[in-house]
């Protein structure tokens, strides 16, 4: 945000904003990998990471949604035969 003195920018308030971003990139990375670390885990213990990704977006789902999705995907299968 601009100050009153002649549209200059306050520098330490600026730093502080591209600092805390900076942080939370880093952060989001390090988090990034240990999800990483995690599916390789699990791929090495026998389970399908692309299936654990499916699940984890079927718990985020409130219980109406889930249950209409899980309708529609039948509908659709029977439609197609499968």
């Amino acid at each position: 945000m601009k100050n009153a003195n002649h549209g200059a920018f306050d520098n330490a308030v600026l730093t502080s904003f591209i600092e805390r971003v900076e942080k939370l990139n880093e952060e989001s990375a390090a988090i990034a990998a240990d999800i990483k670390e995690i599916f390789n885990e699990a791929k090495s213990a026998g389970y399908d990471p692309k299936y654990i990704r499916q699940m984890i977006r079927l718990r985020k789902m409130d219980p109406d949604e889930l249950e209409e999705t899980d309708e529609l995907t039948q509908m659709y299968r029977t439609a197609l035969g499968l």
